[in-house]
């Protein structure tokens, strides 16, 4: 409820209440209060009928109570509830699109400010080296290895800087290399971006899909 409206059970809302949480519906007297190893089979059955019935929009409140007990059931193993947590922290199950796209550019914003400030390479001069064999010369130009920025982290932040860190991390959300030199850290940084910005893009794109499928 502190997040977004979704239709609950009475009995979660009984649950929650008697949990001390805030802005919940107290259990009536007489009434008892079930837990969530209750709750998540009716949710799950709830969420089975509409799907059932081709209402799959309608399906997202259930399903999001199902997951949502899972993860407060004590009796469940606790890797399977931390996995569960995190996934709700990240999209909400892949319900809240604005939450997996305020993690998506949260990612990108701390991506292109590391590319910044360690990643991006200053840029070296190519190295040239050549024989003169009679009148025939040859030369052969030698790639320097990418050179770590140095002086004062300010001094790194510049328009330029900036404009080569944006391009690596709008590949990186597409798979892709960008192809620019960048220094240890900053490959490092690429290769876990190009594993996990992805990730929350389709998080996002499955929310919005699971409200608007037909």
């Amino acid at each position: 409820m502190r997040w977004t409206t979704r239709r609950t059970l009475a009995e979660e809302q009984h649950w929650r209440a008697e949990q001390g949480r805030t802005g919940w519906h107290e259990a009536p007297d007489g009434v008892d209060v079930v837990g969530p190893a209750v709750l998540a089979p009716v949710y799950r059955q709830l969420r089975k009928s509409l799907e059932d019935a081709k209402n799959e929009p309608d399906t997202a409140d259930f399903y999001y109570g199902e997951m949502d007990m899972r993860r407060h059931d004590p009796k469940r193993p606790r890797a399977e509830r931390a996995l569960l947590a995190l996934y709700w922290a990240v999209s909400g199950y892949g319900l809240r699109s604005s939450r997996a796209l305020g993690w998506l550019l949260g990612a990108m914003a701390a991506t292109v400010l590391v590319m910044m400030l360690w990643g991006i390479t200053d840029d070296p001069k190519p190295a040239t080296t050549g024989q003169l064999t009679g009148q025939n010369i040859s030369l052969t130009a030698d790639k320097p290895d990418p050179v770590n920025p140095t002086g004062p982290l300010s001094s790194r932040l510049t328009s330029e800087r900036w404009e080569k860190s944006l391009r690596v991390v709008v590949n990186t959300v597409a798979f892709r290399s960008s192809g620019q030199d960048l220094t240890t850290i900053g490959t490092y940084t690429e290769m876990v971006s190009r594993r996990t910005e992805p990730v929350l893009l389709g998080l996002a794109a499955l929310a919005i899909r699971g409200r608007v499928k037909r």
